[in-house]
């Protein structure tokens, strides 16, 4: 549950910006059909290259994204952005170690580089490599000891471990560092579920009603507790 929407929010708005903002599919469209017309009479600019990459990503154009991140990284093969994304799209299309190259290169040119660290260790989780992820998100939760992300992060890896009781410290961090996030403290009611811990689940979930999520939108929560 964790994961997915972690990696997804990373890869589309922490990191480096691709200047996008929230549109409908049909404003996105129609965004799209401006880039290419303007990339007709500019083939070789690598800025309206990227946007339009943005654009094939936001409409899960996987295959048109990765074409123009190759053409930009084949002008520019120390391009950050470029090497960052096309990471994403590869992991999308299911090109696990394409993806992997593309982490390691942009590691290699900025060593310690938060995003690309933790992409490269929730690959590593999804493709079946636990000790390499594990030692990664150590690596960057030791490196990043103030960041959230990194603490719930780990936190999603030892849960789909069910390491509970490592998994609960990590999001606890996240918490602290974060009160106000509510995706950190609906992990850890979870792992209280998990562990039989039902009423210390129920506090996670009124905290979040004081935060403001509808008391509606967690019932089915509120029932395990019971």
């Amino acid at each position: 549950m964790y994961m997915r929407k972690l990696i997804i929010t990373l890869m589309l708005g922490i990191a480096i910006a691709h200047n996008t903002t929230a549109q409908t599919r049909s404003d996105l469209r129609d965004s799209l059909s401006a880039a290419v017309q303007v990339l007709a009479f500019h083939p070789d600019s690598l800025e309206l290259r990227m946007k339009k990459a943005a654009w094939n990503i936001e409409l899960e154009q996987w295959r048109y994204a990765q074409e123009e991140y190759d053409f930009v990284l084949k002008c520019d093969e120390r391009n950050i952005a470029a090497l960052f994304y096309r990471a994403y799209v590869n992991e999308r299309q299911g090109r696990y170690k394409f993806a992997r190259l593309d982490y390691e290169n942009l590691l290699r040119i900025v060593p310690g580089h938060f995003e690309a660290m933790l992409g490269l260790a929730l690959l590593n989780q999804k493709d079946n490599r636990p000790t390499e992820a594990l030692n990664q998100i150590n690596m960057l939760v030791a490196q990043h000891p103030n960041n959230a992300v990194a603490y719930a992060a780990r936190g999603g890896i030892e849960l789909e471990r069910k390491m509970y009781t490592p998994a609960e410290y990590d999001f606890s961090r996240a918490i602290e560092l974060q009160p106000t996030n509510t995706d950190y403290r609906l992990n850890r009611a979870n792992i209280r579920l998990l562990t039989n811990r039902k009423k210390e689940a129920r506090e996670d979930l009124d905290a979040m009603v004081r935060l403001g999520i509808p008391r509606a939108n967690l019932n089915e929560w509120y029932k395990k507790c019971r």
